[in-house]
């Protein structure tokens, strides 16, 4: 945020492996194209102010730049 790394995580890191995550959640919902599955947060989050830049970059995927109001 404003030039500092808050966050930086790695799917390595999480408790289930992606194949768990998505297998448990379509026994319970149906899950179509498009869909999102948010996990949580790695460590070093914290508040958000009006003005803050947020960059994220997902490799493979793209980069998301975005000045909170």
């Amino acid at each position: 945020m404003n030039g500092s790394t808050r966050q930086k995580g790695d799917l390595a890191q999480m408790i289930w492996a992606i194949p768990e995550v998505i297998m448990k959640l379509s026994q319970m919902f149906e899950l179509v194209p498009g869909d999102l599955i948010f996990t949580g947060t790695p460590a070093g989050v914290g508040p958000v102010q009006s003005g803050d830049l947020l960059q994220g970059r997902i490799e493979s995927i793209g980069e998301l730049e975005i000045t909170f109001r």
